[in-house]
């Protein structure tokens, strides 16, 4: 079973995209600003990350950024 974080911060989709990776048997976390993607990206280690380009506190892009720049290999799927 995978862990996938999902990080979207309009709360319906976010709840659409946990009930259906959660329907398939996979671990779901959510996260609904860039700060709190970014900690839990470090602190769960999760297998894959669901992105919004659009978040508060940070982008997604910048999240992204900085993941790289730690040399992470996390896949992420950019919405």
């Amino acid at each position: 079973m995978s862990k996938v974080l999902v990080v979207e911060d309009d709360e319906a989709m976010a709840v659409a995209l946990q009930d259906g990776f959660s329907y398939e048997g996979h671990d779901v976390i959510r996260a609904s600003d860039g700060e709190e993607a970014l900690r839990l990206a470090r602190e769960q280690d999760p297998d894959v990350m669901i992105l919004d380009v659009m978040l508060p506190k940070m982008t997604g892009l910048e999240v992204c950024k900085t993941l790289r720049s730690e040399h992470s290999p996390l896949p992420i799927i950019m919405l």
